[in-house]
């Protein structure tokens, strides 16, 4: 018989860990909060029956954030067997206050007891038999980053399913938080069972003051006037507001349950460690200092001492294969188009485009290692205070991180964040960060005209981007976004030695994202450039490309890039590719120039740029509207296509403002 469980916890505590050990799914496993945005699901490895879903990583079931919906409304509307609640062991005080509100669900749950190999290295005990007759439900120790205890775990879920027992206790209340409770449970008890939600949980959230929980019960107004006033005896009994209430309840439980379950002689040893290391690298000064001087030793491992020789490897290696290609269809007599089509258009479009594969697997091996060890985190909270200053807080900076990868997922992460006002903010601002497309780019422009300084240009234009993120922050936190982020409180995971496996996924995901998009859209806009360049409008195929459809276009483009330093059809034309993919920026000009090494592209570029203008067109990349994935992304999140365009709008008008400040600005310069 098939059945649905859930997978829940708090951020940070091993949960997409734990869920690829179950289902062996190659889901990337972060270690910063936020990555998990969306329920994701798999079915259980040698039990294709049963189906875990992993949901977001909340600290409560109240629906303040996008995560906290999608969890509740899961538990409560798609009805799972059961749920495996998966806990911090080196933090059990903290991820505790979740347990006891799921187990006021009545659904079957079995705690998941993560990190017992810390707990135990550094000294400490849990009686976890003793915990376990505490709660009323199954306890099961697993370090799921070993792979430690999951067979333990899934025969206590498998019993736990088969026998259908929800949680023997879920009432933990005393005093006046009890007597609130069990009054407006008596009051509701009818509403609850049409609502089909569990009377506990139900009038604990009345107590908190819940308005879905409200409207969901449609209790009537003499009802909901007894229940106000319950609620105001109790908090002028206890001296405190509605939540604190039920949050000192909670705790002063947790607080008994651990001190009879939990021995614990010191802090971990991987919490001692990170105390000190955040001494450094959370810095109020040297903090941001200490995160650009590891990006630019990033970068410049990246771009310079293992990448470009990597890079000339797979060139010369698809320099080969199309020569090779390319004679054999000469061999065969294949007709000249078709020969051009493949060649030139294929071939040179999507061969230049994957020649910066070890480029974007390398950036996203360093990047995979920052962000595993948890020192992604510490940027974030080093954040928030700049953030601020622009109108934001710092979990804005988790988004706006991935959009360094891609902005697609960048944009839908921004639903975790509370505040609708933070959120649409950051929508507009996160495109600014470079994201991972446009390395092709860089890395070309770079290589033609600045080889002995690659890394100190690469932190330039990210910094450019960052840099105009602030100004535009700033801009709309006075205009449109008017207002006061919401307050930041970000858990910061103890520091952990990557996992060679998850760091192995993560570039694998990247890669495989990069090859996919060269096969496709790449492939494509190769074949529709070339077409365009080698035709013209009365379809007769063009010795010179200056006379095509295409020259046509670009030519009654390009005078609007003069004031940005460059006025050749074949960059105007690139940029407008580039709003199918960014990549698709350096397989036009490639197709366009005709070249057959990036060497001889190099040298083409020399004469459509000067080392300013080309500078200026990096900018014009970095900042110009996103592409048209990212766009649709944006009409999705802010939900409406005018919205979307004005963003849009927006972006592209700031990149051709930048653009020509520093062209014009460094022409003045330079003289």
């Amino acid at each position: 018989m098939s059945c649905l469980l859930a997978l829940a916890g708090n951020q940070n505590c091993g949960k997409t860990t734990l869920f690829n050990c179950l289902t062996g799914s190659n889901q990337h496993v972060g270690n910063f909060p936020g990555v998990t945005v969306e329920k994701k699901e798999g079915p259980i490895q040698k039990h294709k029956d049963m189906t875990l879903v992993d949901l977001p990583g909340i600290y409560s079931l109240s629906p303040y954030t996008s995560e906290e919906v999608v969890t509740r409304d899961f538990l409560l509307k798609e009805g799972p067997s059961a749920i495996i609640n998966i806990v911090d062991a080196t933090n059990l005080e903290r991820n505790l206050y979740l347990s006891l509100q799921l187990m006021e669900l009545e659904i079957p749950m079995v705690i998941a007891l993560n990190m017992m190999d810390e707990v135990r290295a550094s000294g400490n005990s849990i009686n976890v038999k003793k915990l376990s007759e505490h709660l009323g439900i199954p306890v099961v120790p697993i370090s799921a980053g070993k792979n430690e205890g999951i067979s333990d775990l899934l025969e206590a879920v498998i019993k736990t399913v088969r026998e259908q027992s929800p949680p023997k206790k879920y009432d933990f209340c005393t005093g006046e938080v009890h007597k609130a409770i069990h009054s407006i449970a008596h009051i509701i008890e009818d509403h609850a069972g049409a609502a089909g939600y569990p009377v506990r949980f139900a009038a604990t959230k009345l107590v908190e003051g819940d308005e879905p929980m409200r409207q969901a019960l449609q209790v009537d107004e003499g009802d909901l006037h007894v229940i106000e006033h319950i609620v105001e005896m109790m908090e002028e009994a206890l001296g405190t507001d509605r939540e604190a209430a039920l949050a000192d309840m909670r705790y002063s439980y947790i607080e008994s349950l651990c001190a009879d379950c939990v021995h614990k002689h010191q802090e971990t040893r991987e919490q001692i460690r990170s105390e000190k290391i955040d001494r450094v690298l959370t810095h109020k000064y040297f903090g941001i200092p200490i995160f650009l001087g590891i990006m630019f030793v990033i970068f410049w491992l990246t771009f310079s001492v293992f990448g470009a020789p990597l890079q000339g490897l797979l060139e010369d290696g698809i320099s080969l294969f199309t020569d090779s290609f390319s004679s054999l269809l000469l061999s065969v007599g294949v007709s000249p188009w078709l020969h051009s089509l493949l060649i030139d258009g294929v071939c040179a479009g999507v061969g230049s485009v994957l020649s910066f594969l070890p480029i974007i697997v390398l950036l996203f091996f360093f990047l995979s290692l920052l962000e595993d060890s948890g020192y992604m985190a510490r940027v974030a909270f080093v954040m928030d205070k700049l953030l601020r200053k622009i109108g934001l807080s710092g979990r804005s900076f988790v988004p706006m991180l991935i959009g360094f990868g891609c902005s697609v997922p960048a944009i839908m992460a921004t639903r975790t964040l509370a505040s609708e006002r933070d959120r649409k903010m950051t929508i507009v601002l996160t495109p600014f960060m470079s994201c991972s497309a446009k390395l092709p780019i860089y890395a070309m422009i770079t290589a033609a005209f600045f080889p002995h300084s690659a890394a100190l240009v690469m932190i330039s234009v990210y910094t450019l981007g960052i840099v105009v993120g602030i100004l535009s922050g700033l801009l709309l936190k006075n205009t449109i976004f008017k207002g006061n982020p919401v307050p930041f409180v970000m858990e910061l995971p103890a520091y952990r030695m990557p996992s060679p496996r998850s760091v192995m996924l993560h570039m694998w995901e990247k890669a495989k994202d990069f090859i996919r998009k060269a096969f496709t859209v790449i492939f494509v806009a190769a074949i529709v450039i070339w077409f365009l360049q080698s035709f013209d409008f009365t379809l007769n195929m063009v010795e010179d490309s200056t006379k095509s459809i295409l020259a046509f276009v670009g030519s009654a483009i390009a005078p609007a890039f003069i004031p940005l330093g460059f006025n050749d059809w074949r960059a105007s034309t690139a940029l407008i590719t580039g709003l199918t993919a960014k990549e698709s920026v350096v397989s036009t000009l490639t197709v366009l120039t005709g070249a057959a090494s990036d060497g001889e592209l190099g040298a083409i570029l020399s004469g459509i740029f000067t080392p300013l203008s080309a500078f200026s067109f990096l900018a014009f990349t970095v900042l110009y509207m996103p592409c048209v994935a990212a766009f649709a992304a944006t009409k999705r999140e802010l939900g409406s296509w005018r919205s979307a365009l004005l963003t849009a709008l927006y972006q592209t008008g700031a990149a051709y403002l930048v653009a020509m400040v520093i062209f014009q600005v460094g022409r003045l310069l330079i003289g």
